[in-house]
């Protein structure tokens, strides 16, 4: 999460991240250990914690300690890496207001594709709303004719989405941008931009 710089994973049930090493001390403070651990990839890296009792026979597997070894290397104990990870969130917010307000300048319209729970960490966190992003696409029917909370940006069938004159199209849930270009690459809508914000600001070719 923070190699990527991925502050939108951050919502709802994503409020609270943990290490090993605290989870650790958590376990300790409860009579507990770890004996094993999983690195997974949901969420762009999440860990598989195993525990036991403290006078649990068994012996702790090599992946507990490299995972430690990996966090300390990565200075996740200091405060540097946390300051360093607000300014490049800070950044990504900047970039994609700049870009946003450059275009409704030039009379170009922006909207979005996917109205993925991590865009609104995204949308609200830069303080965007219909007037920059006049509407987001999205293929489930149960949030259509919705809004996204707090910004209010209006949701809307991506059914509708070859009538739009656009002129870019952001793509809020960038972990699946591959297939939403896919999906448009032989449509009629070549003229599109496709558009990411995380972990950078980059176009994407049709």
């Amino acid at each position: 999460m923070i190699l990527g710089c991925q502050f939108d994973t951050v919502y709802h049930e994503h409020f609270s991240y943990l290490s090993l090493y605290t989870v650790r001390r958590i376990f300790e403070s409860a009579g507990l250990r770890i004996f094993d651990v999983e690195e997974l990839s949901t969420h762009g890296g999440s860990l598989r914690v195993y525990g036991c009792h403290d006078d649990d026979p068994r012996v702790p597997t090599k992946a507990v300690q490299k995972v430690l070894d990996d966090e300390s290397e990565s200075c996740l104990q200091s405060l540097k890496v946390f300051a360093e990870f607000q300014r490049s969130a800070e950044r990504i917010k900047d970039d994609l207001l700049v870009v946003l307000v450059e275009q409704k300048r030039l009379g170009k319209q922006v909207i979005a594709y996917g109205a993925a729970a991590k865009g609104n960490t995204l949308l609200n966190f830069a303080g965007i709303k219909a007037d920059l992003l006049p509407g987001v696409y999205d293929a489930a029917p149960a949030k259509q004719g919705k809004f996204m909370p707090g910004n209010h940006v209006p949701i809307i069938s991506s059914d509708r989405l070859p009538e739009i004159a656009a002129d870019y199209v952001l793509i809020i849930p960038w972990n699946i941008a591959s297939e939403v270009v896919q999906k448009f690459r032989n449509s009629n809508r070549s003229s599109f931009t496709f558009i990411v914000a995380v972990p950078e600001l980059k176009a994407i070719d049709l």
